[in-house]
């Protein structure tokens, strides 16, 4: 099974946040607050889109998720759902969390529609897990990353139950919260995410929205796209592009 909680309420738990300081950033609530950097010219703010009408469910990305960040057995930072709709109209949902990340065989009967939708950390620009971290380990990087700090964790799980998305889990390794961090490590150097890099059908797209050219930035103006539970009002910067809203 996927380790990670459903999202509920933190239920009397005494929360706080502290504030810290990241090369020149001020977090305040949980999110950083951009400055310009020495040239004047803006940080990069980045952000991934799913297009759903090209995944074909190979599960590329959670094998080289896998590889690059050496998550630990039976724990994911991405994964893909499989969404099949009967002619009743009910959604059967299946993950495929084998080792060889490959789905089940399924009887194509009464089945209408079939479609597969990737999941991953949706780098809120108002996390909710930045909120509720009691030592401040969970944070926005300058460039809009939600990462963990490793150092200062202490592994409640305060943020695996707040996540609206259930992208967070306690590593049996470490026992320390873990995630995925759009591979900060690569896209800082100037390479793609190990799992866009992976994909054979260019699923996944990152890039930098305060750049008007980047390739996300143009994807977002031309196609229909949608976030996953706008109404917790976190502002998620994973966009999902032809998403069947009634399924979902």
């Amino acid at each position: 099974m996927i380790r990670r909680l459903v999202a509920g309420t933190t239920g009397g738990l005494l929360v706080w946040v502290l504030p810290q300081r990241l090369d020149g950033e001020v977090a305040k609530g949980g999110s950083v607050e951009r400055k310009e950097g020495k040239t004047g010219r803006k940080l990069p703010h980045f952000a991934y889109a799913v297009d759903v009408s090209r995944c074909i469910g190979c599960c590329s990305c959670m094998r080289a998720c896998r590889a690059e960040n050496d998550v630990p057995k039976d724990c994911f930072r991405t994964w893909v759902e499989r969404f099949r709709v009967r002619a009743d109209g009910q959604v059967q949902v299946d993950v495929a969390t084998k080792d060889d990340f490959v789905f089940a065989a399924a009887p194509a009967e009464d089945i209408v529609k079939a479609f597969f939708v990737p999941k991953l950390c949706n780098h809120c620009d108002k996390s909710v897990c930045g909120q509720v971290c009691p030592v401040g380990a969970s944070y926005s990087a300058p460039e809009g990353p939600v990462l963990v700090d490793r150092k200062r964790c202490i592994g409640c799980g305060y943020c695996v139950q707040a996540c609206p998305y259930g992208t967070r889990f306690i590593s049996p390794v470490t026992h320390v919260a873990d995630k995925c961090t759009f591979c900060y490590h690569r896209i800082m150097r100037g390479l793609p995410p190990a799992c866009v890099l992976a994909c054979p059908k260019a699923v996944r797209i990152y890039g930098d929205l305060n750049d008007p050219t980047s390739r996300i930035s143009t994807l977002l103006k031309q196609r229909r796209f949608r976030v996953l539970k706008p109404e917790m009002g976190t502002h998620p910067r994973c966009y999902y592009v032809d998403l069947d809203v009634e399924v979902i």
